[in-house]
């Protein structure tokens, strides 16, 4: 008989003292039971959306940090509101526009038979969030209902190779503090693992931030703000020359920027049975894997937003739950860089040869 994991070390991702036959480490957030994920995506307009579907519904709890958010029905997340449970979750493209593609999801869902009983008629809840990626690609294709109706159609397991240029993150890009020109294209990505006790913990999030992206481990930085031969800057010189020197180009650059043309989105899943408070409170203690790995975060230009689900049974503590959680977003903010490729004008992490 082979021993379950003993210990575990978190930073690195390493199980100690298991044995070769237990199950090897997870991967996505589909490795969660009962979570499938559906992707579509416009390769010409560089938009798309990403759906998160849990059949029977989740219960859920949202955190919004920054401050220029593109929302949908969070509302009904919020602890002493009447719904329980949420049946799918919408990340898009599009900004507000984007936002029509949770009319796609509820419509598949209506017809498979999900959603809140009425007693007149079932109402799915489907939450959604959306990120700006008008900036890149084309501006007047923007996800809409026949696109959420399709990603949610193709629900199901996700693999590696649905990261990057996928689904919402197919316009997603990173360190626009100088302008989109110096900025670097991101994408989306997902990750999971498997802790002592059975709890499982994944998440997918679209990384499409004003700020730039670090390995959390080394601070190397993986994606972000470059000089104009191309290489990184980092982004606290770029703030403090911006804060002390009002003629350089880089105080015209951060006018240029507006609010909400950013905004890094995402859904942490857990087979951790949570109630909508403890489900509230681990979206917001997972916001620090974005403090992390994104300097500056938060800012007005972005509206992130994280949305959290509980899948499962397994006897968790919300805190211990919540900190596991920054782990495993961090980690997932590192797959949406790297795993992305250049779009255009605009590199990705393999053209700077940052492999690390």
């Amino acid at each position: 008989m082979h021993r379950n994991v003993l210990a575990y070390d978190v930073r690195q991702g390493k199980r100690t003292g298991e044995s070769a036959m237990n199950t090897p480490f997870l991967e996505t957030i589909t490795d969660v039971p009962g979570v499938l994920v559906g992707q579509m995506e416009d390769v010409e307009a560089l938009t798309g959306v990403s759906v998160v579907w849990v059949k029977g519904g989740a219960v859920a709890g949202v955190s919004v940090r920054g401050h220029a958010p593109a929302t949908r029905e969070i509302e009904a997340l919020f602890p002493d509101n009447l719904v329980d449970k949420v049946h799918a979750v919408v990340l898009t493209g599009g900004s507000a526009y984007g936002l029509d593609a949770a009319s796609g999801v509820m419509q598949y869902l209506e017809e498979v038979g999900e959603g809140f009983d009425t007693g007149v008629a079932r109402v799915p809840i489907v939450p959604a969030c959306a990120l700006f990626d008008l900036a890149i690609g084309r501006a007047d294709r923007r996800p809409d209902q026949q696109m959420g109706y399709a990603a949610i159609q193709r629900a199901g397991i996700l693999l590696k190779d649905d990261l990057g240029n996928r689904g919402a993150g197919t316009g997603a890009t990173v360190g626009k503090l100088l302008g989109m020109a110096r900025a670097m294209k991101s994408g989306i990505g997902s990750y999971a693992r498997r802790y002592p006790g059975g709890l499982i913990i994944g998440a997918l999030i679209a990384v499409n931030a004003v700020g730039s992206i670090y390995d959390e481990t080394t601070r190397a930085v993986l994606a972000g703000v470059r000089s104009e031969d191309g290489q990184h800057v980092l982004p606290l010189e770029v703030l403090l020359t911006n804060a002390t020197n009002a003629t350089v180009h880089a105080s015209d650059a951060m006018n240029d920027l507006f609010p909400g043309t950013a905004t890094t989105i995402g859904v942490i899943a857990t087979n951790a049975r949570l109630n909508k408070i403890e489900a509230a409170r681990v979206a917001d203690m997972a916001h620090g894997g974005l403090i992390r790995s994104i300097y500056p975060v938060h800012t007005q230009y972005d509206g992130d937003t994280l949305f959290a689900l509980s899948v499962g049974e397994v006897v968790a503590n919300a805190d211990w739950v919540g900190t596991l959680a920054q782990d495993v977003v961090a980690e997932t903010v590192r797959r949406a860089v790297t795993m992305t490729k250049r779009s255009g004008e605009l590199p990705a992490f393999s053209d700077l040869n940052r492999m690390l």
